[in-house]
């Protein structure tokens, strides 16, 4: 679990709370904010954490009272963003596959605590107790036993073959960390095979099912359940992140088998109507519900606890995972929130049901702690709070994160030269041959002009140099720069000292939860 003093923030999913980990203070009340206000907070996230484009929304008693976009769409084209601008919201998707299942169950095709078998019969996890046992409800909840982001190198980076058959058959070798229903991590998978339950009840895909189901009744005319469904390029974002210290357009994360976890495209003015509907039970219009009252009070019940730090600035006394939100208490008000990214893009809506508030910020970089700052600026305004800097706030944690992660990273990259420059050379060749995981396939290292390369068979952007670092243990340095996301390669010899499996971990503390390299596990077969 990471926090937003992480500058980049989890994939497919996203981390959760929009905690500051700090001492509480008492502040005066304040005026609400003002859309001068707003837009001096904004300008100044964009310039302090690099973004390049920001969309908010604030929506209040069932009106949108301010929705603004600022900055650019691109770097390249140096459009402006506005409040129809179209964004990855990534794993704020997850809320709409809840909704899509809640919607067959309001018309009894299916309850939240039906087993995942009586649906996908093929659906296995590593334990055949937990396999038996497993509901709906199991799959949206994040408590599966699962580590963090477990499997999510079957979409990550996105140039990976992997179908939805290929997903559920896999998920049988990706072994526990915790007892079944017993510890939160959050996962992405899981949330794929709930879109698929979506496809295999109502007979059409998950992508048809949201956007005729629930955007077409919102009229959310623009949204799509999937980048790949646009038809209209006219006013869409391009994904951003740092290459290299500078802040460059980067390939655009296309979900593949994995929109009901993140797929959706949508932007603050159509998301305004969907968190009406939420802050509404599920009514939309003078009559009509999306879903029943019944299933907004799932979707807003705690299911699966998350820890709690003992102090923080808006006195939060429980967190809690509900159906695709986070649930908690801030000042004395309840919390419903969550957040996405992909590659490139980072979103948050955060909604205060007893102050009929929400707030929506979609931006084209992967800086949480952009969204974070001016979500808890505005929040904060709402719930007469001042005196806080949210901007500097998460400046300053940022700045710690990075200064600590570059410690870590640089001593790294130090042994990896010293290496290069040792007397006694590394006789590779015995390192070279076809490594095979259960779930990611067939790795092959070979040399090349004296230096071992490795190449993913399944997921081309997954190759890249691999130089000797201390014994038996390797740095891997991706091609794909983009993803920060450097892992050490630690072989393992048999009786004779010959190198017969690898098993890998991520070299920086800020490496994307969703790049999940301690899952692998790999032997050598030829």
């Amino acid at each position: 679990m990471q926090s937003f003093s992480n500058p980049r923030i989890p994939k497919l999913k996203a981390v959760f709370i929009s905690l500051c980990l700090l001492t509480p203070g008492i502040s005066a009340y304040s005026q609400v904010i003002t859309p001068d206000s707003v837009d001096r907070l904004v300008n100044r996230t964009l310039k302090t954490f690099d973004v390049p484009g920001i969309a908010v929304a604030i929506i209040k008693d069932d009106k949108i009272v301010y929705e603004k976009g600022y900055g650019v769409r691109s770097v390249n084209t140096g459009k402006k963003v506005d409040e129809n601008t179209l964004f990855g919201i990534a794993s704020n998707s997850k809320a709409f596959t809840v909704a899509a299942l809640g919607i067959l169950a309001d018309e009894g095709k299916l309850k939240l605590d039906d087993k995942v078998t009586d649906y996908i019969p093929e659906f296995k996890l590593y334990d055949p107790y937990v396999t038996a046992e497993f509901t709906i409800r199991d799959l949206l909840t994040h408590r599966s036993g699962l580590g963090l982001g477990a499997g999510d190198l079957m979409d990550w980076p996105d140039s990976t073959d992997f179908t939805m058959s290929d997903v559920i058959h896999n998920l049988r070798y990706l072994k526990p960390v915790s007892s079944f229903r017993s510890k939160y991590d959050y996962d992405n998978q899981l949330y794929k095979v709930a879109g698929e339950i979506v496809k295999r009840v109502s007979g059409m895909s998950w992508e048809d099912f949201v956007e005729s189901r629930i955007m077409k009744p919102l009229q959310m005319t623009h949204s799509v359940a999937a980048y790949q469904r646009l038809k209209d390029f006219s006013d869409v974002a391009d994904a951003h992140a740092p290459v290299d210290g500078k802040v460059l357009v980067i390939p655009r994360f296309i979900a593949g088998t994995g929109d009901a976890a993140a797929g959706i495209y949508s932007s603050v003015a159509e998301l305004s109507k969907w968190v009406i509907v939420q802050m509404n039970e599920g009514k939309y219009g003078d009559s009509s519900h999306l879903f029943s009252e019944a299933i907004h009070r799932e979707m807003w019940s705690p299911q699966t606890i998350i820890p709690t730090p003992a102090k923080n600035y808006y006195n939060t006394h429980f967190t809690a995972y509900g159906l695709g939100f986070v649930l908690s208490d801030v000042k004395g008000y309840k919390e419903v929130n969550h957040t996405g990214g992909i590659d490139g893009m980072v979103t948050k809506i955060t909604m205060l049901p007893e102050l009929k508030l929400a707030i929506i910020v979609l931006t084209n970089q992967e800086s949480g702690a952009a969204f974070s700052a001016v979500t808890n600026q505005i929040k904060d305004s709402y719930l007469g709070l001042s005196g806080r800097d949210w901007v500097k706030v998460y400046a300053d944690n940022v700045k710690a994160s990075s200064d600590n992660a570059d410690k870590v990273t640089s001593a790294v990259w130090k042994q990896v030269e010293a290496r290069k420059l040792d007397a006694v050379k590394t006789d590779l060749t015995p390192y070279t041959g076809t490594y095979r995981d259960n779930w990611l396939g067939d790795a092959v290292i070979s040399l090349k002009d004296g230096q071992l390369w490795i190449s993913c068979k399944r997921s081309p952007k997954l190759s890249g140099q691999v130089l000797p670092y201390i014994g038996n243990t390797f740095v891997i340095k991706w091609n794909y720069r983009s993803m920060e996301a450097d892992a050490f390669a630690m072989f393992s010899p048999d009786e004779n000292g010959k190198p017969i499996g690898i098993k890998m971990k991520p070299v920086s503390p800020l490496t994307d939860f969703s790049f999940d390299f301690q899952d692998l596990d790999f032997h050598k077969v030829k």
